[in-house]
């Protein structure tokens, strides 16, 4: 089954073409590692996607749904419920604690707090936080917070997770950790993940591995240079 179908995606700024009728599907459950020169468009791909950001042209279709002609209303019920986002900076906010930063992904889409509470309870416990739910998050490791941005992002059951250099603030040992967690909860969840980073070892643990280059995305074997 195609999660997402994208098809002559184009984007562009005053003199900087960054997308170029890129296209890319990728199926429900299935990891996609997305690399590419920084400036080459890999942040503007995800907003375009995340619905953060609309493209000049193309088209956008997730789980059957054309999203670029949404209205901003339509784009944000969307972003809330279907899509799930990971960051480097973790966005957590310092005033809640672990349990209310998770809850935070129902609060913005307007759910019913119940079952999203069991639900925060039970991917605490999967990660390993269920002793941090009222911890104050600004007294976390950096790994302890990728871990509970990672709980908010899926709370929801998100078709799709977006996920930006995840790792990139972490040390090694626990960029690996983290790592781990994403990728499991990705295959028991069958949540489609697209995945921006610089590490190619984070990339080889993904089923694709692309290049984004002059504006399209290429399988990593036919990459043929930096721009």
């Amino acid at each position: 089954m195609v999660r997402l179908e994208i098809s002559d995606l184009s984007k562009a700024y005053p003199e900087l073409e960054v997308l170029n009728k890129l296209q890319l599907a990728v199926n429900a459950g299935e990891a996609v590692a997305i690399q590419g020169a920084s400036g080459t468009g890999k942040s503007t791909l995800l907003n375009c996607i995340g619905l953060l950001d609309r493209p000049d042209s193309g088209s956008i279709i997730l789980d059957g749904t054309e999203v670029t002609t949404l209205s901003k209303s339509a784009r944000a019920k969307l972003r809330g419920q279907r899509l799930g986002f990971v960051f480097q900076a973790f966005h957590l906010l310092p005033e809640f604690t672990v349990l209310e930063n998770v809850l935070l992904a129902a609060r913005c889409a307007g759910q019913a707090l119940g079952p999203a509470h069991s639900r925060a309870i039970e991917l605490l416990e999967r990660l390993g936080l269920a002793n941090r739910a009222a911890a104050d998050v600004r007294v976390l490791s950096g790994g302890e917070r990728q871990r509970v941005a990672l709980c908010r992002a899926l709370l929801l059951r998100p078709a799709l997770i977006l996920a930006d250099e995840p790792t990139g603030n972490l040390d090694p040992a626990t960029a690996a950790l983290v790592l781990n967690h994403l990728m499991h909860l990705v295959r028991s969840e069958q949540v489609s993940l697209i995945l921006v980073t610089h590490d190619s070892q984070v990339a080889a643990r993904c089923d694709r591995q692309l290049i984004l280059q002059r504006g399209q995305l290429h399988p990593h074997t036919e990459h043929v240079g930096a721009t």
